[in-house]
């Protein structure tokens, strides 16, 4: 059964956790798992200092550099209880230009999202504007 907007919007606001698409100019989609935060038309990914990385330079940015568009897919899966599927896709483009109170916003939820954000380790956040929403459930 399609989702309305404001149904995705509520399911992609609500969801702990999600996998972000990114363009590779050559190997084409790279996918990773990501927390966000969603304030009005932003949705704001943190390139955090709490996992571990070989660099605060991710591949993901450079994607975002040369191909700006992105897909930030949210779900609920069950093994057992297929009547409880439903997937949100947002279609976001990369906005460098997200104004610092808003870029403080996102920051903050996230804060209160997430216990590891509290003190806000973030080396840097991805913003992007929300192009359009999609999405789908199980049953009526």
């Amino acid at each position: 059964m399609i989702l309305e907007d404001n149904d995705c919007r509520k399911r992609l606001e609500l969801a702990d956790h999600g996998i972000l698409g990114t363009v590779h100019e050559r190997r084409g989609v790279d996918l990773v798992p990501v927390c966000f935060a969603v304030i009005d038309d932003i949705v704001g990914i943190p390139v955090d200092l709490v996992k571990a990385k070989s660099s605060t330079r991710l591949q993901r940015e450079a994607n975002l550099r040369v191909d700006g568009r992105a897909t930030l897919l949210v779900e609920n899966w069950s093994s057992t209880d297929w009547s409880a599927l439903w997937w949100v896709r947002s279609t976001l483009v990369f906005d460098e230009r997200v104004a610092d109170r808003e870029r403080s916003q996102i920051k903050d939820l996230l804060s209160e999202r997430y216990a590891q954000y509290a003190d806000q380790p973030f080396s840097g956040l991805l913003c992007f504007r929300l192009v359009s929403l999609s999405g789908w459930k199980a049953g009526g």
